[in-house]
């Protein structure tokens, strides 16, 4: 079932507060992600938001700043839209 239109779908909600666990957890700050993905910060803090659905580009270039592949980045944002996942 889809989201109504204006409505972020759990994935990508759950994709932004991936991103935002990670890049928290490397003790960074959204300009600094920006930085290592060459994105803008707004761009990452929308992402964060789950206003905006990232690009497969984008998405890679995420997964290279954190060390990750970008399936396991798309993983860790499924872990968390799951009901019995701890955030």
């Amino acid at each position: 079932m889809n989201a109504p239109a204006g409505v972020p779908s759990a994935l990508v909600q759950g994709f932004g507060l991936g991103v935002r666990q990670l890049r928290e957890a490397h003790g960074w700050s959204q300009e600094r992600l920006a930085e290592y993905s060459n994105l803008n910060r707004s761009y990452i803090g929308e992402i964060e938001r789950g206003v905006v659905i990232a690009s497969l580009v984008t998405v890679e270039k995420l997964a290279a700043a954190l060390n990750l592949t970008p399936s396991a980045l798309l993983t860790h944002g499924e872990r968390l839209r799951e009901p019995h996942a701890a955030v």
